[in-house]
């Protein structure tokens, strides 16, 4: 292929969810030019790295895709979203892949969801609102009995995965709401919703949507607590797996009919239709679904067992989203695969850790594990950074090793040979990722 013809394609973000990102687009047939802003040690090696723009600079962005003729940018995080960098680029003439800020409020918003389920008759959770005043406290801890324990206590802005409480009596929720409204999240938490605490198993679904149509991109289980058995803290997550074994295509048809129609054509009749990708978070019992709450963007570590089963090319999926003719392309996936990926955290996450360890011999390691396992394991990078020629630990989450195979029992076994190959001495996993599966 010539290369006055070759796409460049800007994303944006640094964890391992935009390595999985990269990795999709160097898989293309199009053998795309790619650049990452900020990226890390891994996205280095197959796209350039632009680390000295910040996620949410959104002039620089907007000058760098002029300067490099970037055909498309594609927006990882949510902050950015939230920001409204869609908005921006698009005054500016520069294709990209994300909502627009208005419609970000599904995830920026946690009141905006619940009015957007609550007046279109999407199946959710009970709740009520609560805004920082002098008798809020009293009136939210009324409610919350009126409910009875447990109940979850949510801020409304986004607080980094942390600012959702589920209080199992009435002194765990009293402690919550007061230290909320004490400014614990900032302007997050200067409003909050108590919800009805809902039984059952959570799943993730993702969609991809051009603003009329949408495609579906699947199910994922995710492992949300720092400790086995699902115990200990709230973290960005610790594992997961695809396909889901639970979910029938009854119930699949059923979740697009009760939830994801009903939300799109919601947002178009709100004036904001929902282009990018719309990642529901679902609560099943009884063979039915409820909304806990929807993201606006690609999750992680749910993306680096996504993407791999995606058979259709990644670059004219997001082109053709970003032109609204969703409706003319067809996504295909392997159904043969299992993917399983677990997170190795450095020691001390989500609390206080350690950063700038030096993660001894991990490119010698990494060129090992790819002669043995070929396209079967992937190493994806999170919280890296090069250190002259040694790779070091920037963050909590630093690495996912990603592990596919026919079934999840394999593809398990190779997953923890590989984090145990990694011996990382600063670092600790989870054991239990796809437990419930074989």
């Amino acid at each position: 292929m010539s290369k006055n013809i070759t796409k460049k394609i800007l994303v944006i973000g640094s964890g391992a969810r935009e390595h999985a990102i990269c990795q999709a687009f160097s898989r293309s047939k199009y053998q795309p030019q790619i650049f990452i802003i900020q990226g890390n040690a891994g996205t280095a090696k197959i796209a350039k790295n632009i680390s000295d723009i910040a996620i949410t600079d959104f002039k620089k962005i907007t000058e760098f895709c002029l300067n490099h003729n970037i055909d498309f940018v594609f927006v990882g995080p949510e902050q950015p979203l939230t920001l409204g960098l869609v908005d921006y680029l698009e005054s500016k003439r520069i294709k990209v892949f994300g909502p627009s800020q208005k419609s970000a409020l599904l995830e920026g918003s946690k009141i905006f969801m619940k009015k957007i389920a609550s007046d279109y008759h999407i199946p959710t959770a009970k709740y009520q609102t609560f805004q920082a005043n002098s008798n809020s406290v009293s009136q939210a801890l009324q409610y919350a009995k009126e409910l009875g324990f447990p109940c979850v206590i949510k801020t409304d802005g986004l607080a980094s995965g942390k600012g959702v409480i589920i209080a199992n009596n009435f002194a765990e929720a009293q402690n919550a709401i007061t230290e909320i409204f004490a400014g614990k999240f900032g302007e997050a938490g200067k409003k909050i919703i108590i919800e009805e605490f809902l039984e059952g198993f959570e799943v993730s679904y993702f969609v991809i949507c051009d603003g009329k149509n949408f495609l579906p991109l699947g199910f994922a289980h995710d492992h949300k607590k720092v400790g086995e058995g699902e115990t200990g803290l709230n973290t960005g997550g610790m594992g997961t797996f695809s396909p889901s074994l639970k979910i029938s295509q009854e119930l699949e048809t059923r979740i697009i009919t009760k939830i994801i129609n009903p939300t799109l054509q919601a947002m178009i009749t709100e004036g904001c239709e929902f282009r990018g990708i719309l990642f529901a978070g679902l609560m099943i019992k009884n063979n039915d679904a409820k909304l806990l709450e929807f993201n606006i963007r690609l999750g992680d570590p749910e993306t680096q067992v996504l993407l791999p089963r995606i058979t259709t090319d990644f670059v004219d999926l997001i082109e053709h989203a970003i032109d609204k003719k969703l409706a003319n392309i067809k996504i295909e996936f392997d159904d043969n695969k299992k993917l399983v990926c677990v997170v190795i955290c450095a020691k001390g996450y989500p609390e206080e850790y350690g950063k700038g360890h030096v993660i001894k011999n991990l490119s010698e390691i990494e060129d090992k594990i790819e002669k043995k396992y070929h396209d079967n394991i992937q190493i994806l990078h999170a919280g890296t950074s090069f250190n002259d020629k040694e790779i070091i630990a920037t963050g909590g989450r630093v690495l996912n090793v990603v592990a596919s195979a026919t079934s999840f029992k394999e593809a398990k076994k190779m997953a923890y040979e590989v984090v145990d190959q990694i011996g990382w001495e600063q670092g600790f996993v989870r054991r239990d990722i796809a437990s419930s599966v074989d």
